[in-house]
């Protein structure tokens, strides 16, 4: 009986395998690094193109989340992305993975050479900073994002704050 159960679930498989229904997702911990990559690679369109059209990005030191791909794109990645062109993220240890999220800790440096907005210019100043963060993945894509980090040694280095 066991053996009639395994063959009817392994003949499953390979019909949806072959069929096409069977679809490859990333795992929480390969949309990480893919998404780290592209942010690496400062191509701000490539990592929005890992969260769902409705994704929620929180950045702590902000406080009001960003709501949809292009809010996360144009008012969080692209923002680091012009201010700072040369930026590195960095995940520091092994992520803690569960089989819709993903935890990491990291790194995230670079030189503040472009402006973070109109009250903002560039300060020409070097920073790097630690933090965590949380991912919700589901179907291979970013559901929700948060950033927990240092926002105060962050502006410190920046020479905004004493």
């Amino acid at each position: 009986m066991w053996f009639r159960g395994l063959m009817i679930g392994a003949l499953l498989t390979v019909a949806l395998a072959t069929s096409g229904l069977a679809k490859d997702v990333m795992t929480p911990r390969q949309v990480a690094d893919a998404y780290l990559a592209a942010w690496n690679a400062h191509d701000a369109d490539a990592a929005a193109a890992f969260m769902t059209d409705d994704v929620t990005y929180f950045d702590a030191t902000v406080g009001e989340p960003q709501k949809g791909r292009d809010a996360a794109r144009d008012k969080v990645i692209k923002l680091f992305m012009t201010a700072a062109p040369d930026l590195t993220w960095k995940m520091k240890g092994e992520p803690i993975e569960t089989a819709n999220g993903v935890a990491f800790e990291w790194t995230f440096a670079g030189k503040n050479t472009g402006a973070w907005g109109p009250d903002t210019p560039a300060t020409n100043k070097p920073f790097s900073f630690e933090g965590v963060t949380f991912i919700r993945v589901e179907d291979g894509k970013i559901v929700y994002q948060g950033d927990y980090y240092d926002g105060l040694g962050f502006q410190k280095q920046l020479g905004w704050i004493q």
